[in-house]
This record gives C-alpha cells, structure tokens and sequence, in this order.
C-alpha cells in the first residue's frame, strides 16, 4: 500500500537480484559460490532439526485464526485485480489507465457492499485491508496518470505502441502495411522530440523571448509547444525508464508476428529496426544528457518526489492517523533524545559530550578482512540465547536453521552499503578486494562490530527472519498488504526492547545501537521533506553526515535507495513510526496484564504484516466499524 510499483513484502525483490550466493545448503558451516552458509544453532544443538522439532506450539492459534478470515474473498477479488493488470500491462498509456482506474473503483464499489460479511473483529481487519488496499491501487493509478501527462510531450508515440499490443491482446490479424506504415510514424515522432530537445537545449535570442513570451499570453498550441522542450531531470530520467518499458512491448508484439506472418518482416522489418534504435537513442539522450546519469560512481543523485497529497493518500492507507509533518516532528524527539545518550556514553569514554568522538572510536573497531560472516554467526547465535532464555518469544527450531549469509558485491553496496535481509539470507556489506582504498575502509567503518552488533538481531532473529518465517505460516494471505510500518516496525521494537534489556556490553556498543537509532529518526526527516519539496538529495546525504555521523559515501548511497524505485515514499519513515506504535500497543497490552511478555510478541508475528491500528483492533477484539480509517494516535 505504498505509492511505489515497488512493494517489499516477503518474497524475493530488489535485494535478491544482488545476492552473490547460487543455490541453497542446509550444514552448520560451508563455502558455497559466493557466500557462506551459516546453520544457526546453539551450542548444544545439532545442525539439522528433526521434522518433530520443527513443529510450532502455537499450532492450535494458528487453527483458530484458520477458521476466522476473509480469505477466500480476498483471493477471489485479488486474482481479478491482478490478472487485469497482467493482461492490461503497458504502463504508460492513458487510455489503459483510465481503465484501469475505472475498474479498480468498480471493484471498490463492489467490496462495500459486502461489509456485512465480516461480523468479526479478524474478518473485519481483513475487510478493510482489502478496501485499503484498492483504494491504493487507484490513488497510485492517478499518480501515474499525472506521470504521464508530465512526459507526453517526450512520449507521443507511446499510443501508437500501446494500440499495437492491444490488437495482437485481441487477437486480431495484423495488416503488416498499415503496421509499418504506424512504426514509421513512431521514429517520425521521435525525430521531432529530438529536435524540439535541441531547440530547448539552445539559449533563446530576445526574439524567440519575446515570440514565446507572446505565444504564451495568447494561448500556445500543443505543435507550438512542442518546438522547445526543457525537460527536468526527474522527468527526463522517468521517460527514459518509461520508453525501456514500451520498447519491451513493442519488442513482444513484433517477435510475435516475425517468421509467422506472410510478408510482416517484409514491411516492418526495416521499419522496427529504425524505431527501435530511435528509442534506444532518445533514451539515452534523455537519461545521459538531460539527467546526467551516465551508470558511474559520482552520477547525481535523482529521485521522484509525490508531493503532500499523494503522502498523506499513503498515510490514510497504511492506517496511519499522524500527518507528515507530525512524523518528522516525532524523529525529531527521538533525535533529540538519542544524541543526549550518545553524550553520555561519550562521557563514559571520557570524551566529555563529542558524541562524534565516540561514534569514531567505535567505527574503527572493526573485524579483520575476511572474517565479518563470521562475526554475523557468532552475534546471531548470542541475540537468539538471549531472546529465548528470557521467554521473549517464541523461535521455532527451523527458523534457528534455515539462514545463511551471502556477502554483497561492490556494485551492490552502491545502494545497500550496510547488512540486509533477504529470503533466508543475511546480505553482508564488507570491505572488497576490487574496492578503491578509501572505499574498502569507508564500509569497513560504517559495519564496524559495535555496528553490526544491533544489524544482526535486527535482520535476523528477533527480527525479519524471524517475522519473514513466521507470517509464511500464519494468515500468509496478508502478505499482500505487507506496510513497512509492520514490517520494518518490528524490527525497530526489538531494537528498542534490546536496548532496555542492556543488550549493549559496553559504552561503545550503545554508540553502536544508537548510532542505528538516530539514523531511523534522520530517516523520517530527509525522507518527508524530499517528498514535500523540502530538502535536495545533496541536503539529505549532509544531514546524515551531519546529524548521525555518516561515512559520506555510506550516506550518499543511502539517499540513492531511499530516493530510488525499490521502496515507497512513507518506507523510510516507517521504521521509528511503526516501531513507536508497536511500543505503544505494548504498553496499552502488557503495560496492563492483558497480555504475557510472550503471548504479545507471539501473537504481533501470527497476525501478519499489517498496519499496527488494524493489528490493535485484533488483539483487544475490536469490532471496527466498515467505513473506519486511523485515529490512534502514538509516539513517546
């Protein structure tokens, strides 16, 4: 339910398309192609769990909630909005998504009128999860609709591609004369976006001024329009990507008819070819000149921000009552608060209040080269000791050993310079054979041990591992409304419980976790005010290094992800926020012995990964009204 294409939710993504690893071993410890394979038992534990030990003691939960969901109607009403969308799928043609908006709210119109079905607290949640989540689907239909009414002036011939995928979707015979007669049409329009890209290109005489300021107050024409264009390079950069999807498309419906029509190559051979090369080259035009984004180390940093509106839309549908601006006051607080504690362990160290001098001593202890997967294995086995020996939660005996570590490229710590989570695989950011000097000591640094301390229960058990296995085997059908207020939620509440537990050793290793702490609060601020218009990617990446003290190259890459495709605009902000709401449940459940120490912790994972109002409602058996949208309110 984010305003992303991009949804991470349990299941292979973004991250799985950068793991170094190929193929999975289940051995306490083996050198595979390109990771390492980590059983994460215990001492005294074997390796291999026996089928009997796998058996999770929540099995009669799990056969009650089996018996209180709305799942068949949100298969049945799911697999209709997916397969339209997979048959529907040229992304950028107007007509198609105004469709598609029309039946995205024909199915909304649909679903209310089923409201009565679910008469209980659970079937209720799941009612309006589903409403929720149609609701997203056409509010991100608009917003595409907007994003392309930006680049139509770059993209006239989109139609024309779309009208010849529809008609081979229809099955109609192609006329390959008039098919290529339509493919010249479409390398005629590209010369003229060329050109008009070339005038725009130019500094305008005071004529041309003068003409275009006269044309301008006497209402230009779209032909007038188009002789000069200056796209921006948030826009150029999207038309780019956007005709890479349309030549996709026409490349299916020509390998379609090529060799099975008589005469079809000998008309639209010749013309594909130059309407293809015509669209490679306006891409790179438009991506490499006008967006400056050249696939090096130092390209600018470009992202795509949705405005106030579109964020709060998000908000209302990740079932969040807090404004954006309310939630950057929260990191805020909780900024605040951390740098107060870092001056004190700073003074434990004897550095006095240099906060910063203290996140320098714990940078530069680090793990010799080689031996990080290690450290992650050792670290991972002490956070499930201690989870289990205090009855926190409950950690079935495959979750202890179905997980592995697999270390992350160079190319991929451009964007993910520290550890990461996915599919069974703590991905491990370190120091490379093939990395410039400075590079390798800069991710040395930033995964220092005091660092990588607090990741690993974070990435692994208590955390997304742990989640990840649990919501496969519980209610799985709410993976589809994955929000990164659950999921990265979680891992923040364990964060902060580890650190009332004294989870930290040492001075040094509460700069550690707190270090991870300021960068969730930044995370809120340098996120929101880019989606407001607020702050630059330059400003984002000086506010980490500023305000959480960031290798700047750690930071840059950072602010690459965050303004990038692979996560919605409300996912960075999620983590403190969900995190905070998960605390605040707590204390509402175990704060008044509603609610065991376990029991919550168990039953927040067999809910699944929803919005935390909804997982409320759930637990203390409230009967939402149909029509209901956020009001709890949350924070410290």
């Amino acid at each position: 339910m984010q305003r992303s294409p991009a949804k991470r939710v349990f299941q292979p993504g973004a991250l799985d398309r950068v793991r170094a690893g190929a193929g999975w071993a289940i051995v306490a410890l083996a050198t595979v192609a390109g990771g390492c394979v980590v059983a994460a038992e215990l001492p005294g534990q074997t390796a291999i769990a026996s089928p009997a030990a796998a058996v999770d003691a929540g099995t009669a939960a799990q056969r009650a909630d089996a018996a209180d969901n709305w799942q068949p109607a949100i298969t049945a009403v799911m697999a209709d909005v997916n397969e339209h969308a997979r048959f529907y799928n040229i992304r950028w043609s107007e007509p198609l998504l105004r469709a598609r908006r029309e039946f995205l709210a024909k199915q909304l119109a649909a679903l209310v009128a089923r409201a009565g079905e679910t008469t209980t607290p659970a079937t209720r949640v799941d009612f309006i999860l589903l409403r929720n989540q149609l609701r997203s689907e056409i509010a991100d239909t608009e917003l595409l609709l907007m994003r392309q009414a930006e680049m139509a002036s770059l993209l006239p011939f989109a139609q024309a591609i779309a009208d010849l995928e529809l008609a081979r979707g229809r099955m109609e015979p192609v006329d390959a004369r008039a098919a290529a007669e339509k493919l010249v049409s479409i390398s005629n329009a590209i010369k003229t976006v060329e050109a008009a890209l070339s005038k725009g290109a130019e500094k305008p005489s005071d004529a041309d001024a003068e003409k275009a300021k006269e044309s301008s107050k006497a209402g230009a024409s779209s032909g007038d329009a188009a002789l000069r264009l200056t796209p921006s390079a948030t826009t150029a950069l999207r038309a780019s990507k956007a005709i890479g999807s349309l030549q996709g498309t026409m490349r299916t419906w020509f390998d379609d008819h090529a060799g099975f029509v008589p005469e079809f190559e000998f008309w639209c051979r010749t013309p594909y070819g130059k309407a293809e090369a015509a669209m490679s080259g306006l891409a790179k035009r438009l991506r490499e000149d006008v967006a400056r984004i050249k696939g090096e180390i130092h390209d600018p940093l470009i992202g795509d921000p949705i405005g106030r509106e579109n964020l709060l839309s998000s908000l209302r549908d990740e079932f969040v009552a807090l404004s954006p601006e309310e939630l950057i006051a929260m990191g805020d607080t909780e900024l605040a608060w951390c740098q107060t504690e870092m001056k004190k362990a700073a003074a434990e160290l004897g550095l006095g209040d240099d906060w910063r001098a203290a996140m320098e001593q714990a940078k530069n202890k680090v793990e010799p080269v080689g031996t990080q997967n290690q450290y992650v294995r050792d670290v991972s086995r002490e956070a499930i000791e201690f989870v289990t020996s205090r009855d926190l939660v409950g950690v079935p005996e495959l979750a202890r050993e179905l997980w592995r570590t697999d270390m992350l490229s160079p190319a991929a710590q451009r964007v993910l310079p520290f550890a990461a989570y996915s599919g069974q695989s703590m991905l491990v950011a370190y120091a490379h054979a093939a990395m410039e000097h400075e590079d390798k000591l800069m991710s040395m640094r930033g995964n220092n041990r005091h660092n990588t301390r607090l990741v690993v229960p974070h990435e692994l058990i208590p955390g997304h591992h742990l989640q990840a296995f649990m919501a496969a085997r519980n209610r799985a059908y709410r993976r589809t409304f994955s929000t990164p207020f659950y999921v990265e939620g979680w891992a923040l509440y364990w964060e902060m419980k580890l650190w009332d537990l004294d989870w930290a050793k040492s001075p040094l290793d509460r700069v550690g976790m707190l270090f991870w702490r300021m960068h969730r609060c930044a995370r809120i601020t340098v996120s929101l005010k880019f989606h407001l218009g607020q702050m630059t990617p330059p400003e984002m990446v000086d506010f980490l290094v500023r305000e959480v003290g960031h290798e700047r190259a750690n930071a840059t890459a950072e602010v690459r992800r965050f303004i990038g495709e692979d996560y919605g605009p409300l996912y960075q902000a999620a983590y403190m926020a969900g995190g905070q709401q998960l605390r605040q449940l707590h204390r509402e459940l175990v704060g008044t012995g509603k609610f065991a120490e376990r029991e919550f912790n168990d039953t927040v994972l067999r809910a699944g990964p929803i919005p935390i109002e909804l997982l409320r409602a759930q637990m203390t058996g409230e009967l939402l009204p149909a029509g209901a949208e956020a009001a709890w309110r949350f924070g410290r």
